[in-house]
């Protein structure tokens, strides 16, 4: 990896943050796109996006591209990874909680990751096998030694609604242990907050790369890890991702696993 690519990305990421928070107060007046069943995207997703290639492309020429509006472009097993906004739903109705989410993958593997939230400008970053920082502080996740009392965030599949009774059902196991559930709409920052021990645990199913290689990273390089539903390591294959601490998260998919569909 280049020397100085996490500063570059976190320039990216201020940049596009920049044009979102332009953008806020005449979001009513914007054009929606439908890309899919209840899958949206606004002219701002794709300024924020083209910012963050513009700066990235100037940098690293010669690398790879997977973004979420525009797609994949160029050959290189080095590969950025962009969300612009991840959780456009939220921007468009005013919630406040969406994110800019920026990875470096080389070979599929994150090698550094980017969350930022303009509202609050909260920057998480990491870089493989140097540890992870929220606003230069250090990042550790959470301690707790069991599911009991846990704090979890998830996702509903509004992409995947064939999924929507296991996805149910694996809720409610959970919620017999832990203390409570939350669905944020931003799954950058769900990972970026198991990370920082806002949350104990995240699950979900039926993600994009962009939705979570940067977070991936953070997670694992503030002491966690993360699982696909079925216990290994193919959840940027599969989509379907829990994320945790050893223990909070092997009690989480001990509960997951017996509600798994086929297709998963």
């Amino acid at each position: 990896m280049q020397n100085g690519a996490i500063n570059i990305a976190i320039k990216a990421a201020r940049g596009a943050g920049q044009v979102i928070m332009r953008s806020l107060p005449k979001r009513d007046s914007l054009p929606i796109i439908e890309k899919a069943q209840n899958d949206f995207a606004t002219e701002v997703d794709r300024a924020a996006e083209m910012t963050i290639l513009r700066e990235l492309k100037r940098a690293f020429p010669t690398h790879a591209f997977l973004a979420e509006e525009s797609g994949a472009a160029g050959k290189s097993r080095y590969v950025w990874v962009i969300d612009p906004l991840d959780g456009t739903s939220n921007f468009i109705r005013g919630f406040p909680h969406f994110s800019v989410s920026i990875a470096l993958t080389y070979d599929n593997e994150p090698l550094l990751g980017v969350i930022y939230d303009p509202l609050r400008d909260e920057l998480f970053a990491a870089e493989k096998g140097r540890g992870a920082v929220h606003n230069d502080r250090k990042l550790r996740i959470g301690t707790r030694k069991a599911l009991d009392g846990c704090l979890l965030t998830t996702g509903f599949p509004f992409r995947e609604k064939r999924h929507l009774d296991a996805h149910m059902a694996m809720t409610k196991s959970l919620m017999g242990q832990a203390e409570d559930i939350r669905r944020t709409g931003s799954a950058a920052l769900d990972l970026a907050y198991v990370a920082c021990g806002r949350f104990d645990g995240y699950y979900e199913l039926g993600l994009r790369p962009w939705d979570m290689a940067a977070g991936v990273l953070l997670v694992r390089e503030a002491g966690g890890k993360c699982w696909d539903f079925r216990g290994g390591q193919n959840f940027m294959e599969t989509g379907n991702i829990i994320a945790g601490n050893l223990k909070v998260g092997e009690d989480m998919l001990k509960l997951i696993e017996p509600h798994l569909t086929i297709t998963m």
